[in-house]
């Protein structure tokens, strides 16, 4: 890329605050997670275990986070504190302290449909005839902006702009009780989501129809836990006890849990870049570990497409696991080619354009004594642009490796994603329109090598007999299990 188009991209940072608007001008164009969700029912102190809980799932949203408890033995009185920033930079011990009760839920965001700024901000709270509603998603419901117009016509008014306020709107408007509102505004929306819906008197759990977006329970004791990932638990000293089901709604209460339905089982659709990319190594999503199975993508890399190589790399911190995989079925050493910094978001507010133009290697920098007169192979998990790409192999050229092998852990990323995840515009995605080879060109690479659909689908493993073995793949072969209107906004709702 020349000093030229570098100038004329806009500035990395932007606005008050840490994170303010991340992902959209970013030097690396990664894809950017939806948000974490997590709940608390029946324990003491459910304001901090939340706080640990969000701090496990900040990787899932960096840009605001709030708790929202219920004390049931102050009157099941409502307290919440939602702030912008990191899980650490928004609570302390006085306001944890504010939140007091055995209830709560809590998220972490990263925008892309809302605005960002504090009064989307979740849990988002509102007050309706019965009391407070306190309400947490992850994921995007494909047809808020239908139901939003239709309420608005009808008189609603919206106090934000994340569709996240559209089931608040849709329960609040039915006459009939609470629970059976909460089923009929879940049966009228169409997307992936996982929601924790809360009142003074209960806690709803829900998963969109196809568990497009992940949701987990744990056990302490006698009290519950529930989380976007089974990482969380390890934090708290919870057990995990299962992967909540498509189309379940679980209702806790002072009468304990209740496992019901809102919609029939429909195909299993979780989302594959959660275990190519965005859940951590340690979490399990329906019964399979995520490490395992980006070693078992490696392995699979290497049986498609072997090179002889000195060293394998994978780019930090999601490509580590595949990386190592590979390279234990090739024989060829795994090496920290790739180091990653990960404060420099926090340190640079507002840099000048010649650290602008320095970017990539205040994110990133290459090991010049692991590559130097080396030919590598480096692992990442995906291409969107291919910008990122572009740079990732020109750092190890500049470090000295004479030949850079790409290979991506996934197929190519072709489609873009309606159920939460913060895609480019179709003609934005590389593999939309260029072959295998014109990408392998334009980000300067040696060779490249993706991931084939069913080398992917193996490796993660799964349900034998579902389609997919459980997972959505429309980002990769354009079957999106629900409808979906590509002139529609396609941001995530969080």
């Amino acid at each position: 890329m020349s000093d030229e188009k570098i100038r004329q991209e806009p500035l990395l940072w932007t606005g008050d605050h840490y994170n303010e608007g991340i992902g959209r001008d970013d030097i690396f164009d990664k894809l950017r997670e939806e948000c974490g969700v997590f709940g608390v029912f029946n324990l003491p102190e459910a304001s901090n275990l939340s706080y640990y809980g969000l701090h496990a799932l900040q990787h899932r949203g960096e840009e605001s986070a709030g708790i929202c408890t219920v004390d049931t033995k102050n009157g099941n009185k409502f307290a919440y504190h939602r702030g912008m920033g990191l899980v650490k930079e928004v609570f302390n011990k006085e306001n944890l302290d504010i939140l007091a009760g055995d209830r709560s839920i809590g998220h972490v965001r990263y925008s892309t449909a809302g605005e960002s700024k504090l009064a989307n901000a979740q849990p988002l709270i509102f007050r309706y005839r019965d009391g407070d509603l306190a309400v947490a998603t992850n994921g995007n419901i494909v047809n808020a902006p239908e139901i939003r117009h239709e309420l608005e016509m009808s008189g609603s008014i919206f106090q934000t702009s994340s569709d996240t306020e559209v089931i608040a709107h849709l329960i609040a408007r039915s006459s009939k009780d609470f629970e059976t509102a909460a089923k009929e505004a879940l049966q009228r929306i169409v997307g992936g989501f996982a929601f924790l819906i809360m009142t003074n008197e209960k806690l709803l759990v829900a998963a969109d129809p196809h568990a497009l977006r992940p949701l987990v329970m744990g056990r302490i004791g006698d009290g519950y836990v529930f989380s976007s990932e089974s990482c969380a638990f390890e934090t708290i000293g919870a057990v995990y006890e299962r992967d909540v089901q498509p189309g379940e709604l679980l209702i806790l209460d002072a009468n304990g849990m209740r496992e019901e339905r809102y919609a029939e089982v429909e195909r299993r659709a979780t989302c594959a870049m959660e275990y190519i990319y965005f859940a951590r190594p340690d979490s399990d999503i329906n019964g399979i570990n995520i490490h395992m199975a980006r070693k078992r993508m490696g392995r699979q890399l290497a049986s498609e497409s072997f090179v002889d190589a000195d060293i394998v790399t994978g780019v930090p911190d999601s490509s580590i696991s595949a990386a190592i995989g590979y390279a234990e079925q090739t024989g060829i050493p795994y090496e920290l080619g790739l180091i990653k910094n990960k404060y420099t978001g926090r340190t640079f507010i507002q840099p000048s354009q010649e650290l602008r133009e320095k970017g990539v290697k205040m994110k990133l920098s290459a090991v010049r004594k692991v590559v130097e007169g080396k030919r590598v192979v480096m692992i990442d998990d995906s291409i969107v642009r291919g910008t990122t790409s572009l740079r990732i192999v020109n750092l190890l050229r500049e470090a000295g490796a004479t030949e850079v092998h790409v290979r991506i852990t996934s197929p190519p990323f072709k489609n873009p994603c309606y159920y939460g995840i913060d895609t480019p515009d179709r003609k934005e995605l590389i593999a939309s329109y260029r072959t295998v080879e014109e990408i392998r060109k334009q980000i300067n690479a040696d060779s490249l090598f993706f991931l084939t659909d069913q080398g992917f689908v193996d490796s993660v493993g799964g349900n034998d007999g579902a389609y997919n073995r459980g997972m959505c793949l429309a980002c990769f072969d354009n079957d999106y299990p629900t409808p979906v209107n590509e002139e529609s906004d396609k941001s995530c709702s969080c």
